[in-house]
């Protein structure tokens, strides 16, 4: 009960754009204004950008900024140095993702609570860390999305079976999956799918379960940070060739080549090289486990390195192993954890390879989760083969759903604007008989005005009106009628419209659903892109690194890992798949802007493919086959978001 238990907290810090938001707010800078500096700033912007910024935000008020007196200007500039002042500061307490505390007897003895925002729930007044540091036991419960999405794909499958299928029914260590994920074709499923995970896949190559398990470790800041990526590459193309310093250190760094990549490594290696007590471990796993806000690895350096040298190890080997610890302070992970991870990835590899269209369905039904917009997963399931059919409201339920030949039918949860009641409402109404209009439709569902330009915008009244514009308006039409005339359509003509372009159609496609199964926008516009000699995914594909080239693509992620020392990763999407894009700090800063709000965007630069072993297939003479890791590093961008004119795209950035 809540006398027993209770959330743990986070103290959230100022960042530059809380700070430019809530500082702006504090001292009656117009609302626009605030809004758009805010919108100008990201996590990494580790100050408030002043000059060339200003300038550039004043410059998009109507009047120019010609109208801002010396007073206007002196609260800018303190709008802007007390931002800068603020960040670091604490803002306000949160709620831990995960995380709560279970005890004995009343939780309010040992630690001030109060009730959380949401009903029935209570949260602890402290931070997290603060809990640690006095002894108090932190419990984590990952309510994992892809858990969800497994959970109902299970269901899916067991139907189309006509025989339950259970998670433990998987087979273990599928060849086809792991050569699926050898591809680096993992968009959708968990831990994987991200731009870093896929550039690493085809060089580590997993081929059995524990390899996953190290797949989801290996890529974080911990190991990146500590240098262990090259060395565990190098040691996995010839393990037997693999030296430990000594039997002791074999035993803890056997089952990953030599090089420490799990938090439990390291607490072996303090016990078996440096003298570590079980209880020292521990505690420099807590100082690991706090990563950068308190972490405090360094008071172990004299220690450690210390007593290594004694026992033997080499200076050099000692202060490596330190490295990788502080690496850890960066934020590694236990190799339970990672095992937990890997057992998701494969059981969600395994769905996507074996049954894609179940695996689509529970995706979309487990909505918002994961890296990638159901117009992302739609598109590459329809790549692979998945026949997706739209939404009808004379078929569709509230959810995805499978049809008889394995289609994916589009949910009525995908209408933005459409009620579930409303929903349920219709799928009752359907069961009793078949509609026959849409005023039928609206008067046996009880839909209103709302309802019906819901569904009409997302062409889901196509069976019974037609084309979209004749959706539009019919539902337009459709008025509360009064009680006497509630029992019957009323019979009147009405007026037929012609059908909208094809462009326009994928633009209420978008609007309605965020995504089409009409053409991909890039292949209407591909004439005028081809005109500015801008190549598709698939004509970059086989291309020989090295060569300079034009692309262009939608936009639809942006990322820029602690790691990754101000570069931006950027993907681009177009009719015939994804491009991937490295923008280096120096471009970023230079071009700003079309980097950050570009939603088309077009990159000249120059095209590079690694054959997976680390070396450029060019320079092994290689064009075609090998060539798994592909990207383009960027030289100049370029906006073209008026070519989407109204089309509304959203992008991923920066999670």
């Amino acid at each position: 009960g809540r006398e027993r238990a209770a959330i743990a907290a986070t103290v959230v810090t100022y960042r530059s754009k809380s700070a430019i938001r809530d500082v702006g707010l504090a001292l009656g800078v117009e609302t626009a204004l605030v809004d758009a500096v805010a919108k100008d700033h990201h996590w990494f912007d580790s100050s408030v950008r002043r000059e060339d910024a200003l300038a550039e935000w004043l410059s998009a008020r109507p009047d120019g900024g010609q109208a801002l007196s010396g007073a206007d200007l002196r609260q800018l500039n303190q709008w802007l140095d007390l931002s800068t002042q603020l960040m670091g500061f604490p803002r306000h307490l949160s709620q831990h993702v995960g995380g709560f505390v279970l005890t004995q007897g009343k939780l309010t003895r040992l630690v001030p609570v109060e009730n959380a925002s949401m009903a029935d729930r209570s949260i602890i007044q402290w931070d997290k860390d603060d809990l640690d540091a006095v002894g108090l036991l932190k419990v984590d419960v990952l309510a994992l999305g892809m858990l969800s999405a497994i959970r109902r794909c299970l269901t899916l499958v067991g139907q189309q079976r006509g025989a339950e299928f259970r998670m433990q029914d998987v087979p273990r260590e599928d060849v086809a999956t792991y050569d699926m994920i050898c591809a680096a074709d993992t968009v959708g499923v968990f831990q994987i799918e991200s731009r870093a995970q896929m550039s690493m896949l085809p060089r580590l190559k997993p081929r059995r379960f524990y390899d996953l398990v190290v797949e989801v470790a290996i890529v974080r800041p911990g190991p990146i940070q500590g240098g262990m990526v090259h060395p565990y590459l190098l040691a996995r193309k010839d393990p037997a060739n693999v030296k430990y310093p000594s039997d002791a250190l074999k035993q803890a760094l056997g089952r990953t080549l030599g090089v420490p990549i799990f938090q439990e490594q390291v607490m072996e290696i303090a016990m078996l090289a440096a003298d570590f007590t079980p209880g020292e471990a521990d505690e420099l796993r807590r100082s690991m486990a706090a990563w950068k806000r308190t972490g405090g690895v360094h008071k172990f350096h004299d220690r450690l390195v210390g007593q290594m040298v004694k026992n033997g190890y080499t200076l050099e080997f000692s202060e490596a192993i330190f490295k990788q610890m502080l690496g850890f302070g960066e934020y590694g992970f236990p190799e339970s954890h990672a095992a937990s991870f890997a057992l998701l990835a494969y059981l969600s590899s395994w769905l996507k390879c074996h049954e894609p269209a179940c695996f689509l369905a529970a995706l979309l039904n487990s909505q918002p989760m994961g890296f990638y917009q159901p117009a992302q997963l739609v598109y590459d399931a329809k790549r692979h083969g998945v026949v997706v059919v739209p939404v009808d409201v004379t078929v569709s339920g509230w959810d995805c759903t499978l049809e008889e030949n394995k289609a994916v039918r589009l949910g009525l949860c995908l209408v933005s604007g459409l009620r579930q009641a409303a929903a349920e409402r219709i799928t009752k109404a359907r069961t009793e008989s078949l509609f026959t209009s849409t005023e039928d439709l609206a008067l046996r569902a009880g839909l209103d005005a709302g309802d019906l330009k819901a569904l009409a915008s997302a062409d889901a009244l196509m069976a019974l009106s037609g084309h979209r514009r004749q959706q539009v308006w019919d539902a337009s039409a459709l008025k509360p009628a009064p009680p006497l005339l509630k029992a019957a359509p009323i019979e009147e003509d009405s007026l037929q419209l012609p059908a909208a372009s094809e462009g326009e159609e994928v633009v209420f496609d978008y609007a309605a659903t965020g995504l089409t199964l009409r053409r991909h926008p890039l292949s209407i516009l591909r004439s005028q892109l081809s005109k500015m000699k801008l190549m598709t995914s698939a004509q970059l594909h086989d291309l020989p690194s090295g060569r300079r080239v034009s692309a262009c693509g939608i936009v639809t992620a942006r990322q820029q890992p602690q790691t990754a020392k101000g570069a931006v990763f950027v993907t681009l999407e177009d009719e015939t798949g994804s491009v991937n894009v490295i923008v280096w700090k120096s471009l970023r800063e230079e071009q700003r802007a079309e980097l950050l709000k570009s939603r088309l965007m077009a990159v000249y630069g120059i095209w590079q493919r690694d054959d997976g072993s680390g070396s450029k297939d060019q320079q092994a003479g290689n064009t075609k086959g090998q060539g798994e890791v592909r990207h383009l590093v960027a030289k100049r961008l370029k906006d073209l978001t008026p070519l989407l004119g109204r089309l509304g795209t959203t992008s991923r950035d920066f999670h």
